[in-house]
Parts: C-alpha cells; sequence; structure tokens
C-alpha cells in the first residue's frame, strides 16, 4: 500500500507519518505540495493508494479576515486532492474539526447532526467535508476531530505548561466544553481506518470523556508535579476573539462500530501517556 500525506510538516502530519514508518510514504508538507494547485494535486496523489490530508488553514481567528483564502485551502485543496483520488483510484482520508457544528448541543454531536458553522473557518471546513463525499461517496473518509495536542507545533498543552513556568495563577475558561486530544492517538487511528477498508463517510477521531479548557490546564499543572489550584475558572466573555468559540464540542463515536474499532481511549489516560513527549517533565 502506498500512501500520500499531506501537510506533513505539521502537527498531525508529522505523527501521520510516524507511525507509517516502515511502509512506502510520500510525505509533503506545504513547501512541497500546495493544494490548492489542482495540477500539482494531481501529480501528488497518481501513483498512491491512500492519502491522508492533514493539510490546513488553521487560524480560526485570521479566516475571519481572509474566508476566500481560508476556503482556497480548506475547501478547494481537499476538493482538489478528492478529484485526483477519484480519477487515480485512489481512497483519501481527510481531516476535518468540530467547528463544522454550532456547539449549541447539550449532548454529544453524532457523525450525522446537521451542520451549521458559525465562524469563517467552520464554513471553510465544511465546504472540504462537502467536496471530499460527493466526489468519493465509496473511497472517501471525513475525520472530525477537536482540542488536538501534540509534540510537534504549538497548542494549549504547551502553552498551560510554558505559562505555568512564568505566572504564580492563571485564570483559564471553564464554559467551553470539549474533548483534548492527542495528536498521535488521532494519528494512529487515521491510518487504522485506512487498513481496516473501513466504510466510507464521517467519523469522529477525539479522545473519550469531556472537560473544559479549565479542566485540561488543571489536568497539565498536575501532570507537572505543580499545583492544579493555580489555575482559576474564568468565562469566555473575559477573552473575547474574532471567531465565536463553540461551548459545546463535544463528538459522537459511534461511527467506529461500523470500521469494527473501538472509540479512542479517554482524554486523562491520553495526557498521562502523552505527557513525556509535549511536557518539559522532570
Amino acid at each position: 500500500m502506498r500512501w500520500l500525506v499531506t501537510g506533513a510538516a505539521g502537527m498531525l502530519g508529522r505523527d501521520v507519518a510516524t507511525v507509517l514508518d516502515g511502509a512506502e510514504v510520500t510525505a509533503l508538507g506545504r513547501a512541497q505540495l500546495d493544494i490548492t494547485d489542482a495540477g500539482a494535486a494531481d501529480d501528488a496523489v497518481r501513483g498512491h493508494d491512500v492519502v491522508v490530508n492533514t493539510a490546513a488553514w488553521t487560524d480560526v481567528d485570521g479566516a475571519e479576515t481572509a474566508e476566500a483564502a481560508a476556503t482556497a485551502v480548506n475547501g478547494a485543496g481537499p476538493a482538489h486532492l478528492a478529484a485526483a483520488c477519484a480519477r487515480h483510484g485512489a481512497r483519501l482520508v481527510h481531516v476535518s474539526t468540530d467547528y463544522v457544528f454550532d456547539g449549541a448541543a447539550t449532548s454529544p454531536y453524532p457523525e450525522d447532526a446537521p451542520t451549521a458553522p458559525r465562524s469563517a473557518y467552520g464554513r471553510s471546513k465544511l465546504a472540504g467535508e462537502r467536496a471530499v463525499l460527493s466526489a468519493l461517496p465509496g473511497a472517501g473518509y471525513v475525520v472530525r476531530t477537536a482540542w488536538l495536542y501534540g509534540e510537534h507545533g504549538g497548542n494549549f498543552v504547551k502553552t498551560m505548561a510554558r505559562l505555568a513556568a512564568d505566572r504564580d495563577t492563571l485564570d483559564v475558561v471553564d464554559d467551553q466544553r470539549g474533548q483534548p486530544t492527542w495528536s498521535m492517538d488521532v494519528a494512529t487511528r487515521l491510518v487504522e481506518l485506512a487498513r481496516a477498508g473501513a466504510p466510507a463517510g464521517v467519523y469522529h477521531a477525539t479522545n473519550g470523556g469531556e472537560t473544559t479548557w479549565f479542566g485540561l490546564a488543571r489536568a497539565v499543572f498536575a501532570q507537572l508535579g505543580l499545583d492544579p489550584g493555580r489555575v482559576r475558572p474564568t468565562t469566555t466573555d473575559r477573552f473575547p476573539r474574532p471567531a465565536p468559540r463553540p461551548a459545546y464540542s463535544v463528538l459522537g463515536h459511534d461511527g467506529w462500530a461500523r470500521a469494527g474499532l473501538p472509540p479512542l481511549r479517554p482524554w486523562d489516560e491520553a495526557l498521562a501517556d502523552a505527557a513525556p513527549a509535549v511536557l518539559p517533565l522532570g
């Protein structure tokens, strides 16, 4: 099986390449492949059996004033890859986001829940989902994830660890609920999904359980051997941002039964295992 990983210089892309170590893999970062270029996407896909697309515009706030640019990457880019996969007989595993939902739910969003993005970023990612599912009804996988952290690149978990060293106390929002998710767990599942020959469609790859950003920050302090009481709860309105943040980003995992795979493990177990790679321990 020949694999193509796009966005391979990013946090998730690097983890996918690590999981695929020993396989026949072409790993391309933004410098090697611009997925908004249809011809370049077609050339890259040719000769591969599975494409794992982790390339994305991830600047959520920046997308509010640059929606066309964000949609070029998050919407047209996946469309080009999907069209190329259809032409060359490849399967496409495409990574999406919880931001395609409105964040107003009070119970986990199932894979077939109605989408209603409230931000430019969410709209751009939904465009990519629709393109993949339309072009590849039998060979396209849309895998939504959320609250991602990992060894490579910046993320909330690393930020909390850095701030812990600089400040006596931290105020962290306690009115947004979600599922902290280790990028290595997601990378492993993306590869497993393709190798299992699972039915095409939508899957949710987030670690199990739920908490708030405040709860996650306290867990990070605990992993560092610091007093979680130094983290204090606050509300979203204390930190206004250009793009609205979902108040509720908990995703349901029933779709994994279709693939014959279990849901991802609980978020606190994953954080404990991730800590040696992600946090400055010791």
